[in-house]
């Protein structure tokens, strides 16, 4: 119970003791005349100033019309009530008798208009047509039967004492007739409220009894006026004291939760029904009582007797006609309803014929109970054929039992529900995959069985199986992908070590020039003819995959060791040897293969793969074509490449990159023209490493680019100093190109703005690039060589002769120097080795204008063959060992001091050996 609520009983009750206490003191007659006399005013005024009150308070917390409702009930009780002090200020302040009429007449007939009112402002719930006449006359069978009770016990008498004229005769009768519209009202409004499904938030039924209360009071009131019996502090006056105080309550009764107001559609109810024929009842019980007391009936009596009796007929008229209206009503309703449970029927019998899902009924014995007609589209049965027979006709023996299972199972459960899935057998014998939805409604007095309903599968499954198929398998070669070869290779691992496994890793060798030259189409073709041979290489239980590219894996299960590995690994590279045919054309690739069989070391699968791949760069390293089995070593040398990889990467960072430079000497005078720059890697734990064993790392890695940024700005800066300290030695330095930075379209940038930032002149730098690089990209190559020939700087190719196709594009490439590589210049040692070469290649250079260097001097019968066949200039270990900077500065003090005759000219020999030392 809420504070409101125990605020609204303590009210309650102290009203309760207030109306007790006053009721007791008037009726017991404790007091004097005078005494009750103003008490009884006092208490009547007090009374009805504090429902009026009360009333106007509620009208603040209330909203809408509600607030409306308590306005007119408290300006009401405020009249009635100022009426009331006026009566006690005549009477008991003033000691004389109340004229009539007066003013006190005013304040109580005005409070009868007011709460009438009040009491028809109360929204209540809409009504139909017939329902409003039905009320409107039930009102008016009310009223008339209120005014022949009053016209019996008041206003007769009233009429016929007459009074001082007709104003007090008027005023006399309009107390009787207003309370007989009160009351008259108060009944219509509780009946109206009666028929309402909704109740209204305030207390009717206290309001109409607080109106009621006054009107007899005031009824009596003027009875006894009529007939000069009235006196203050009488019984009459307890009705007008309860009333208010009644109201006064009603006013502070806590409102109940909103709700919403339904139309009136239904029937009344009983007291709604019976309160007009009770009001007639009571009307013509009291003209019985005053014909059988005056033995006539009085005229007004009569023809108010025969409105009754005339309303009354109109009435079931009116009744008899709604009946007829809600008959008919509701046989519209019975027809629509039917029509609308037809049409669902007929709608669930389609639904049910054309649905995907097959609906069966069957019993605990599977017996076909109900089949609907969409079996014979889904499966090829007719309903009648399966209608009353097992439903085991359509199941396999194996699927039968499954089926039998489920149905048992659901079956002892109610309302449960269980899904299987069988292989039903379509009609025209093929094998279909279903899904069945066994819902038990034995219990159910509709269905009294087991509700099957069935769904083909078989495109789904397929689906799914095809799905399946493409996540685990490739879709160019439909061989094992490398999710499923993993998968297997553990499998494989999990099932203990009685048996050897072992891993065959596969890659082409040349497979990317077929796709350059012949389009990916003709190497997409080549990777299925080579799965195709792969699977003939292997057992039936053995997994072929490819990993994409031209990568292919093999696992060998249950193999006796690494003997039947290389059996395997050795079919597999001649298989590849065979030539294979595209677009008519016979191709040759071959394929190098690693071997990694399970030892005790091997962890897991990821490592065995591991070991394979190692083995197979290795094999790949060997020149191709050819199988090599793992050796723990391979993965040393994996670990030690990359901590040398990470090492590289710090020395770029920290400044342990340093360069050395190797002397260019022109052969006929011994005169130094130029050094070549070469990358030394002064390591902290290794000491100097040299470029040999970092640069291949280096091109692996993309370090080659900023490894290359930093050698051509430090050979430039250092270049430009030399150039300003021996400006008399015109000397050029050489740098080596690499092909990733060939690659890269900045490079001429980047010697552009290595020139501009160390001040060299373009023509003493010389780019060198090997054979092999140029012939990559020609035509990208040959433009990036333009460009660079462009800055003005010079270019060299690099070990010349080693390639295969370098003559026939040599007049194409704006290349200034020809190195001849150091294997050529090996022979020229030997008296018996052929110098044809060399001098072949020194007459080339020579025709195009190109300066030549022989590299590799080591000997001074090389210095002097080189020089007999006309070579321009040379490098080798002979003619100058790379070294630093600061050796550099004390050769080219030694060359400036010759330059100025310092000492006399030595032979072209005897400095060159000079320099060597």
């Amino acid at each position: 119970m809420t504070n409101r609520q125990h605020r609204f009983l303590a009210e309650c009750a102290g009203v309760l003791v207030v109306s007790a206490a006053w009721v007791g003191t008037i009726v017991s007659g404790i007091t004097t005349p005078g005494v009750s006399q103003t008490l009884s005013n006092v208490g009547l005024a007090v009374a009805a100033l504090s429902a009026g009150v009360a009333c106007l308070l509620t009208a603040r917390r209330s909203e809408g019309r509600y607030r409306t409702v308590w306005r007119l009930l408290g300006l009401s009780a405020l009249s009635w009530g100022g009426g009331q002090v006026a009566w006690t200020w005549y009477e008991s302040v003033l000691g004389v008798d109340v004229p009539f009429p007066s003013l006190p007449d005013v304040g109580y007939l005005c409070a009868v208009p007011l709460a009438s009112a009040a009491l028809l402002a109360v929204p209540l719930s809409a009504q139909t047509l017939a329902g409003r006449l039905r009320t409107v006359l039930d009102g008016l069978m009310i009223a008339t039967a209120m005014l022949m009770v009053s016209w019996l016990t008041v206003l007769a008498p009233v009429v016929r004492a007459g009074g001082d004229g007709w104003v007090s005769q008027a005023i006399s009768l309009a107390y009787p007739i207003g309370d007989v519209i009160a009351i008259t009202i108060v009944l219509y409004v509780l009946l109206r409220s009666r028929q309402s499904s909704v109740r209204a938030p305030v207390p009717l039924e206290l309001i109409g009894t607080a109106l009621v209360a006054v009107a007899v009071s005031d009824s009596g009131f003027a009875y006894l006026t009529a007939t000069e019996n009235y006196a203050s502090g009488g019984v009459i006056d307890i009705g007008w004291f309860l009333g208010y105080a009644v109201l006064l309550v009603a006013a502070r009764v806590p409102p109940p939760p909103p709700a919403e107001p339904a139309p009136d559609d239904g029937p009344a109810r009983p007291l709604g029904l019976l309160l007009p024929y009770a009001a007639v009842t009571v009307a013509l019980a009291s003209s019985v009582v005053e014909l059988a007391d005056q033995g006539f009936a009085d005229p007004v009596v009569s023809w108010m007797r025969s409105a009754l009796i005339l309303m009354l007929i109109v009435r079931q008229v009116l009744t008899l006609l709604e009946n007829l209206s809600l008959t008919r009503d509701l046989e519209a309703r019975v027809l629509e309803r039917t029509a609308e449970l037809r049409a669902s029927e007929q709608r669930f019998e389609a639904l049910v014929l054309h649905s995907s899902d097959v609906v069966t009924i069957v019993d605990r014995a599977g017996t076909v109970l109900y089949q609907s007609e969409s079996i014979q589209r889904v499966f090829g049965w007719s309903s009648e054929s399966l209608t009353g027979r097992p439903l085991s006709i359509m199941l396999d023996p194996a699927e039968t039992i499954a089926l039998e299972a489920a149905l048992q199972d659901a079956a002892r459960e109610p309302y449960s529900l269980r899904v299987v899935e069988l292989e039903v057998r379509h009609r025209e014998g093929r094998s279909c995959h279903a899904e069945v939805t066994i819902t038990n409604l034995l219990a159910d007095p509709n269905v009294g069985g087991l509700v099957l309903n069935t769904r083909d599968t078989s495109e789904r499954k397929a689906l799914a199986d095809q799905l399946v198929h493409q996540a685990f398998h490739d879709a160019l070669t439909s061989l094992a992908n490398r999710a499923l070869f993993k998968d297997r290779v553990e499998h494989a691992l999990l099932r203990g070590r009685s048996e050897s496994v072992a891993v065959l890793f596969l890659d082409l060798d040349g497979f990317k020039e077929v796709n350059d030259s012949m389009g990916h189409a003709a190497g997409d073709l080549l990777l299925v003819q080579v799965a195709q041979r792969l699977r003939t290489c292997v057992r039936p239980g053995d997994t072929v995959a490819r990993f994409g590219g031209d990568e292919f894996a093999i696992l060998l299960d249950g193999t006796s060791g690494q003997v039947d590995a290389e059996e395997a690994a050795s079919r597999v590279t001649r298989s590849l040897r065979e030539p294979f045919v595209l677009d008519g054309k016979q191709i040759h690739v071959t394929g190098s293969v690693g071997i990694a069989v399970r030892g005790p070391d091997t962890q897991d699968t990821d490592q065995l793969l591991r070991n394979a791949d190692l083995a197979m760069y290795r094999a790949k390293a060997q020149g191709g074509s050819g199988f090599e089995v793992f050796d723990p070593a391979m993965h040393t040398h994996l670990v030690q490449r990359l901590e040398l990889e990470a090492d590289l990467r710090t020395a770029l960072d920290t400044g342990q990159l340093l360069l050395h430079y190797q002397p260019t000497v022109a052969l006929a005078s011994g005169r130094l023209t130029g050094v070549e720059a070469l990358a030394r890697w002064a390591h902290p734990d290794h000491g100097l490493i040299m470029p040999s064993q970092f640069i291949g790392l280096a091109e692996d890695t993309g370090l080659i680019e900023p490894l290359g940024r930093w050698v051509l700005r430090s050979a430039c800066d250092q270049m430009a100093r030399w150039h300003r300290e021996h400006p008399e030695i015109p000397m050029s330095i050489g740098l080596n190109i690499s092909g990733r930075q060939l690659q890269r379209g900045d490079l001429p940038q980047q010697v552009a703005d290595a020139l501009h930032e160390s001040g060299l002149q373009p023509e003493h730098l010389v780019l060198e690039m090997t054979e092999s690089v140029l012939m990559e990209h020609t035509a990208e190559n040959l433009s990036l060589l333009r460009r660079l020939k462009e800055l003005g700087v010079r270019l060299a190719i690099d070990d010349f002769g080693t390639g295969y196709s370098s003559l026939s594009y040599l007049h194409r490439f704006p290349v200034d120097i020809l190195k001849i590589d150091r294997s050529f210049v090996e022979r020229l040692g030997d008296p018996n080795q052929d110098a044809e070469l060399v001098r072949t290649i020194v007459g080339l250079g020579r025709t195009l204008g190109m300066e030549t260097i022989a590299e590799g001097i080591e000997d001074h019968h090389q210095f002097l063959a080189l020089r007999r066949l006309g070579c321009d200039l040379g490098q080798g270990y002979y003619l100058g060992r790379p070294m630093p900077a600061a050796d550099v500065d004390v050769l080219l003090t030694r060359e400036q001091a010759t330059a100025d005759g310092a000492r006399p000219r030595a032979r072209a020999d005897e400095r060159v050996a000079t320099a060597g030392a």
